[in-house]
């Protein structure tokens, strides 16, 4: 339920914010990217590792950002939004840089193994 509306509302406000001659592929690319998104935290959830939570957002912006366009303004509106949400909940500001980092660094091609904990399953 929670991912079917991140996904509508991305979708109306992609729709609303960019009369793009490709619409409906930015559209169908922000819809792709967020699946990455909400995919890659659920592998986090249950991978439950320690120290792998910058690895799962490299990874789930590089996944999404490979969508195109659309993708990676997807992966790039769930992940300040989750942030900004961390920080009303009183996350340190640092570690909420360090993942901005991850975030950027898979959004702009980085490979997520960067940040890959010793021992995680090769499942993720």
């Amino acid at each position: 339920m929670r991912a079917s509306m991140v996904v509508l509302v991305l979708t109306v406000t992609l729709v609303a914010a960019a009369p793009d001659p490709n619409l409906w592929d930015r559209v169908r690319e922000a819809g792709q990217g967020a699946g990455d998104m909400v995919r890659a935290y659920n592998d986090m959830r249950e991978a439950n590792w320690r120290n792998s939570d910058k690895y799962f957002h490299a990874r789930g912006n590089a996944d999404a950002a490979s969508r195109g366009p659309g993708g990676r303004w997807a992966s790039e509106v769930i992940s300040n939004t989750r942030e900004f949400v961390d920080r009303l909940r009183g996350q340190d500001p640092a570690d909420s840089a360090r993942d901005q980092e991850a975030n950027r660094w898979g959004r702009n091609g980085g490979d997520p193994n960067r940040y890959r904990p010793k021992g995680l399953p090769q499942k993720y």
